[in-house]
C-alpha cells in the first residue's frame, strides 16, 4: 500500500511539473526570426546567436527562413502567415522587395514591433536596425587592401546586384577608398549572379583582359573564395578581400594563401536582435539604429575567429 502510495506522489509530482512548464512556456515572450536563407553558413552563425539570444532570456523563439533560390515573395509570404501566430516582436532580415515592405508595413500596423537585422529598408516606424554600416564596412575592405597594394595598382571589384541597396553601399564604400589611395579600378563587376560559375568564369576573363591584376574585392565571401580559386589556378598569388569571414576565408588567411580580410559579426547580429527584442518587450526604449561593428582578420587572430567559428557551428 504505501509502494502505491509512493508511485502515486511521484507521477503527481511529474503532472505537476508538466503544467507548471507548459504554463510557463505560454507565458514566455514569443520572438520569430525571418532571415532570408539558412543554406549559407553566414546565415547559419546569425541563427546560432539568435538561439542563444532566446536561451538566455528564456524566450520561445524560432529562426526560420525561405528555401536557397526563393524568391522575395516566398519570404513576403512566410512573414504573413508568422503574423498569425501572433508573435510579441519579428525579427527580419528582408529582401529588398516591394512585396516584402509591404507586409513588413501590415506588421507595424498591427501593432507588431519590426527589428530589421542587417539589411535595412525604408519602413516607417520601424523598431530597430542592427546590422553593419554597409559603406563603412566597403570603406575598410577597400583600406586593407589598399594597404598592401601601390599607386596605380590594378584592382576590380566584384559587385553583384547594385540595385541592392547593401550592396551597392559597399561598393560606394570601397571604391573610395580605393581612388583616395590611387589604386586603379579597372573594372565592377555587377549585374552577376551569386553562383559560383558565374563568378569564376568572369574572374578568368579579368585575369586575362588585366594580366596586371594586383587585388580583388568582393561583396561577399563566396564570391571572393571563387575568385580566389580561380587566382590560385593561374598560378597568381594577390589579396582578395570578402566581408563575411566565414570558415574557408579565415582559413585562406591561416594557411598564408591571402593576408587578410574584414568581417561582420553575424553572430553578435543575431544575439543582439533577440537581446533587444526581449528590452523592446519589456518597455525599455532602444536607439534606432546599432551597429555591430567590422572586424579585420589576419594572421595573428585567424586562429582565435577559427576556433570560435568551429564551436558555434559544430
Amino acid at each position: 500500500m504505501k509502494r502505491k502510495w509512493i508511485i502515486l506522489l511521484i507521477i503527481t509530482v511529474l503532472l505537476i511539473t508538466c503544467i507548471v512548464k507548459f504554463l510557463r512556456a505560454d507565458d514566455r515572450p514569443k520572438v520569430i526570426v525571418v532571415l532570408q536563407d539558412l543554406d549559407s553558413q553566414y546565415s547559419n552563425i546569425v541563427k546560432v546567436g539568435a538561439e542563444k539570444g532566446f536561451r538566455e532570456f528564456d524566450i520561445d523563439g524560432k529562426v526560420i527562413a525561405p528555401p536557397y533560390g526563393s524568391t522575395a515573395d516566398v519570404q513576403a509570404a512566410m512573414i504573413k502567415n508568422m503574423l498569425k501566430e501572433h508573435p510579441d516582436i519579428l525579427v527580419v532580415s528582408p529582401f529588398e522587395s516591394p512585396v516584402v515592405l509591404s507586409n513588413l508595413k501590415k506588421a507595424v500596423e498591427t501593432k507588431t514591433p519590426v527589428v530589421l537585422l542587417d539589411t535595412d529598408v525604408p519602413l516607417k516606424n520601424r523598431t530597430i536596425h542592427i546590422g553593419a554600416d554597409n559603406f563603412e564596412l566597403g570603406r575598410i575592405a577597400g583600406e586593407l587592401l589598399a594597404s598592401q597594394l601601390q599607386p596605380k595598382d590594378e584592382v576590380v571589384l566584384i559587385a553583384g546586384d547594385l540595385t541592392s541597396t547593401v550592396l551597392n553601399k559597399r561598393i560606394q564604400g570601397a571604391t573610395f577608398s580605393l581612388e583616395t589611395a590611387g589604386i586603379k579600378i579597372v573594372e565592377k563587376l555587377v549585374e552577376l549572379p551569386f553562383r559560383p560559375l558565374d563568378v569564376k568564369e568572369e574572374m578568368t576573363r579579368i585575369l586575362q583582359q588585366y594580366p596586371n591584376i594586383k587585388g580583388v574585392f568582393a561583396i561577399n565571401d563566396v564570391m571572393a573564395l571563387n575568385a580566389l580559386e580561380v587566382i590560385k589556378k593561374h598560378g597568381n598569388k594577390v589579396p582578395v578581400v570578402g566581408t563575411d569571414g566565414i570558415i574557408k576565408m579565415v582559413e585562406s588567411i591561416e594557411d598564408g594563401t591571402i593576408p587578410s580580410t574584414v568581417t561582420q559579426n553575424p553572430y553578435d547580429m543575431g544575439y543582439i536582435s533577440v537581446e533587444t527584442a526581449w528590452k523592446v518587450i519589456k518597455g525599455e526604449r532602444v536607439r534606432k539604429n546599432i551597429d555591430t561593428g567590422v572586424d579585420l582578420i589576419t594572421k595573428d587572430n585567424a586562429k582565435l575567429k577559427l576556433d570560435f567559428l568551429k564551436e558555434v557551428l559544430k
